[in-house]
């Protein structure tokens, strides 16, 4: 097939092309190389297969879109604004990226209906909220966001919303309530309904797929919004701590982004996967702090002392970890890739970068918001 990526250059996007590419599909990027992500003056990065197209334009550019739409048979969309607290305060920049640009992609797609055998779109674990959690005397919920009173006291966990007690975290199946917590989950579910929408309106099989928290070689060091293990990194390799909220034994279903590429390229042939929403992670949790005890060991040269904020961050969550059943009956795959060698290949990437620590800015960004309690 001609497949679409839109963000191709990214992080995951680079990967997924990378796996389109080995498996004899022609390949087509759309990417805005957004200086956040790629550096100032950034050209074509690198690491992206040489066998694909890349067209250098933006997700809001009709022109750009429609460009790339001609022959294609397949559109894989994962161009986003991504940072759950960023979108906190760029709100208009992140609902116009994901959600105006989504619009533009699916109108383009539309021309070329009768072509296009299926759309698929990158979404987020984040628009579970606190995701689905455990109660011994009532059974399994899902909770609201933690009130804010609660983390002012410093009572971290997750509790039950019927009798009050700790609750312990469960896996989180597509079906348990949506509780986007931040404007970046809210565009991330608007786009799902958007391409499911659009997709059975004109008979176009579509996937939405729900990262877990992605890792690996290629995420952006520099980005001080980008995912933990890519930050906590960046602070290690400065000889820098990490600075850490809450207690650190928050936890996260980290999953390598090997392992998310397979997943979007299966999906494109798998006879399942239509109008389908499916949770892609490893179902296996980790804390915070032993991802960064790993990372430091790994990296060598630097202790893991975090600094332990006990502060909270507008819109953090306590647990979430996938339930993968639907994944592996649909596409018949889950994730290979074990935390402790997946950290490993990040290091490996890692060591040959770097990076510039713009931690302390974010953070004093997020303070002199008010986003930081």
């Amino acid at each position: 097939m001609r497949v679409l990526v839109t963000g191709g250059a990214g992080f995951i996007g680079s990967h997924v092309v990378d796996r389109l590419v080995a498996g004899g599909h022609e390949t087509v990027v759309l990417d805005s190389l957004d200086p956040q992500v790629h550096g100032a003056n950034a050209s074509r990065p690198s690491y992206l297969s040489p066998k694909a197209e890349l067209v250098v334009g933006d997700v809001r550019d009709r022109a750009a879109v429609d460009k790339c739409m001609n022959g294609v048979d397949a559109v894989f969309h994962l161009a986003a604004a991504v940072g759950l607290a960023q979108s906190m305060y760029e709100i208009e920049r992140f609902s116009d990226v994901n959600v105006r640009g989504t619009a533009i992609v699916l109108e383009s797609a539309l021309k070329h209906k009768n072509r296009i055998k299926k759309l698929l779109v990158a979404s987020s674990m984040s628009l579970y909220g606190e995701g689905s959690v455990s109660c011994t005397m009532c059974g399994t919920s899902d909770p609201p966001l933690r009130p804010e009173a609660q983390l002012e006291a410093k009572d971290f966990e997750v509790h039950c919303p019927k009798c009050g007690e700790v609750a312990q975290p469960a896996p989180t199946r597509e079906t348990a309530r949506l509780v986007p917590t931040t404007v970046y989950a809210i565009t991330k579910r608007d786009q799902e309904e958007m391409v499911h929408c659009v997709g059975a309106a004109y008979g176009i099989p579509t996937v939405a797929l729900r990262l877990f928290n992605v890792y690996g070689p290629r995420q952006a060091l520099s980005n001080p919004y980008t995912g933990v293990a890519a930050i906590f990194s960046s602070r290690l390799l400065n000889k820098n701590q990490p600075v850490v909220f809450e207690d650190g034994q928050q936890t996260r279903d980290f999953t390598h982004v090997s392992d998310i590429a397979e997943a979007f390229v299966a999906s494109l042939t798998a006879e399942k996967a239509r109008g389908v929403t499916l949770n892609v992670g490893a179902g296996r949790p980790h804390t915070l702090s032993s991802l960064g005890a790993l990372l430091a060991k790994e990296i060598g040269g630097v202790e893991w002392k975090p600094t332990i904020t006990r502060q909270f961050r507008a819109g953090d969550i306590r647990h979430c970890t996938a339930d993968t059943t639907q994944l592996e009956r649909v596409l018949g795959f889950r994730p290979r890739v074990l935390f402790e060698d997946g950290v490993k290949d990040l290091v490996a990437w890692v060591r040959a970068q770097k990076p510039v620590d713009k931690v302390d800015r974010a953070m004093s960004e997020l303070t002199e918001r008010g986003l930081v309690g």
